[in-house]
């Protein structure tokens, strides 16, 4: 946890501790100002003084990322727009993509439609940015030679569950977001060692996932309770990202060659299971079902395992010393 850093404390006088141009990446899931209940702190203010605040932390965000830096940040409906004018006309920072995040369950409506998904803004502080496509990439629905075995990029429509209360990692707090949801950021826009702020930590998810991906953090909580429990949170064994996008558990329709099926087979894990121990079983089923494996002491299969295996003993140990 040294690289973890947890403060409690108000992010608008918090960030402007920080030095200029220091961070590599900021994510940030601010209050939505719809009257949710924080525990020390309502998440209600007037129009006019929400976009004030929304306006102030935008630029501290702003003042303490590199050049290459990026910005992430979650909106509810009534104020996206207004904080997509503010990073693009107000602080001219570029304009990157409007994420959409899908989600299966959500609250109920009788007159007009449910919703069913957050919006995410991405923005840059150049046009000279990090971007790691081939740590995010989804597996392809047809393989083909002269595709890129690697995957595909996963657009602007990311579809993950919420963390549901029968979850284990499931946190008390009321705007919990999933860690294969931040996972994907993290991995996109930042590197190894690189530096990570989220102004409102809140249950520490962004902080968790930047701990087990060897980034350096920082989070900024205004209650005091919320602090404590993502301290415990980090102290906790690490049993798996507590989400995926369910695209990468699936296998390319079209291996027909057994050369070409068993070296993808054998990277799959590596490149879209990582941390997603449980999301293996799934795609264990896809392979039985795609490519008739019914017995894992064949050939092919055990080979298939045993690879998984081994990738799965050497992070328990990487995982173990970065814990100890």
């Amino acid at each position: 946890m040294s690289n973890i850093k947890i403060i409690t404390g108000d992010a608008l006088v918090e960030l402007a501790e920080i030095e200029p141009a220091s961070i590599d990446l900021v994510i940030a899931d601010p209050p939505y100002n719809l009257g949710k209940d924080y525990g020390n702190n309502h998440d209600i203010q007037g129009f006019g003084d929400y976009l004030e605040f929304s306006r102030n932390w935008l630029r501290q965000a702003h003042r303490i990322l590199k050049a290459s830096g990026t910005l992430y940040v979650f909106m509810g409906f009534r104020f996206i727009s207004y904080l997509y004018d503010i990073l693009d006309r107000e602080l001219e920072m570029f304009f990157n993509s409007w994420i959409v995040w899908h989600y299966t369950q959500g609250m109920g409506k009788t007159r007009g439609f449910s919703p069913r998904h957050d919006d995410i803004l991405m923005f840059t502080k150049s046009k000279e940015f990090k971007f790691n496509l081939d740590e995010v990439r989804v597996p392809q629905k047809y393989y083909r030679d002269r595709n890129n075995m690697r995957g595909a990029n996963p657009g602007d429509v990311w579809k993950f569950s919420h963390v549901h209360y029968c979850n284990g990692n499931r946190q008390n707090h009321p705007t919990q977001k999933p860690e294969g949801l931040i996972e994907r950021m993290i991995l996109a826009s930042s590197n190894e060692n690189d530096l990570v702020v989220d102004p409102f930590s809140g249950s520490g998810t962004t902080l968790r996932v930047c701990q087990q991906l060897n980034r350096r953090a920082i989070g900024v909580e205004l209650n005091p309770d919320y602090v404590a429990m993502s301290n415990k949170r980090l102290a906790a064994p690490f049993l798996g990202f507590d989400s995926v996008d369910p695209r990468m558990e699936r296998v390319p329709m079209d291996l027909r060659r057994s050369d070409v099926r068993m070296k993808y087979l054998e990277n799959h894990k590596k490149w879209f299971l990582h941390h997603h121990e449980n999301a293996v079983t799934k795609f264990e089923e896809s392979v039985t079902s795609l490519y008739g494996y019914t017995d894992k002491n064949s050939s092919e299969q055990k080979t298939l395992f045993e690879e998984f295996e081994n990738c799965e003993s050497d992070k328990k140990v990487k995982t173990t010393r970065r814990l100890a």
